[in-house]
């Protein structure tokens, strides 16, 4: 696989990382060199001190895990994540309303985070496969292309399940040339990441990147995020 690590978000995103996990993240995402970090909104500031001098972006997460913020609460995140130094940002939509087929909120929603991130950052919808069907994941992805975002995402992580080759291929299939896919939950080894990749993924989301392009961790408990 060519260049397996720029693919990579080199992800750590739990509720208990401490100033010392984003020291040995950023520290990895430099010496293997990953794409970027992804991160809590509240550790950018650090994460930019520790990779100054790196081409390491930062990514955040907006509305995360569930995606029941308000839209303007969204769009007030991704401005401060921004001015934070944020380069790219991956906001989760308002599942429950995609669920009620509220296709007009759902897009709105993601409206708010590109307007706001429109020639600042990149953005990334993370739709949540796990719980949707697959007529759903075709909608929410024609939605995030009507919008004008750069990527759908898989999964955040936090839901029943991550990330299928399957769905992944399906969401290539709807979003074609106009945007592209971030594979992200359940991708753990070489192997996930590179089935991920033919299935037409452009971008993998883990924290086990280290693991994924074949460098020793020494951990063996590492999960999604």
């Amino acid at each position: 696989m060519t260049n397996l690590a720029k693919m990579i978000d080199h992800t750590k995103l739990k509720a208990d990382t401490t100033e010392a996990d984003i020291v040995t993240l950023t520290g990895e995402a430099k010496e293997h060199g990953f794409w970027s970090v992804c991160i809590n909104p509240v550790w950018i500031p650090f994460a930019k001190k520790e990779l100054a001098g790196s081409d390491v972006k930062i990514c955040t997460v907006i509305g995360f895990p569930l995606g029941a913020n308000s839209s303007k609460t969204k769009a007030f995140e991704t401005d401060q994540a921004i001015k934070d130094g944020a380069d790219e940002v991956d906001m989760v939509i308002n599942v429950g309303a995609l669920k009620q087929a509220q296709y007009d909120v759902v897009l709105e929603d993601i409206k708010a985070v590109v307007n706001e991130a429109k020639g600042r950052a990149l953005v990334k919808v993370i739709i949540e496969t796990a719980l949707l069907t697959k007529e759903e994941i075709v909608k929410v992805c024609e939605l995030a292309v009507e919008a004008g975002a750069d990527y759908v995402k898989t999964s955040t992580g936090f839901s029943t399940a991550g990330a299928t080759a399957e769905n992944v291929k399906l969401m290539k299939d709807t979003v074609g040339d106009r945007a592209l896919v971030k594979a992200s939950g359940a991708v753990r080894t070489t192997e996930d990441a590179e089935n991920m990749i033919a299935a037409g993924a452009s971008r993998i989301g883990a924290s086990d990147g280290v693991k994924i392009i074949g460098a020793a961790t020494g951990d063996t408990a590492a999960s999604d995020y």
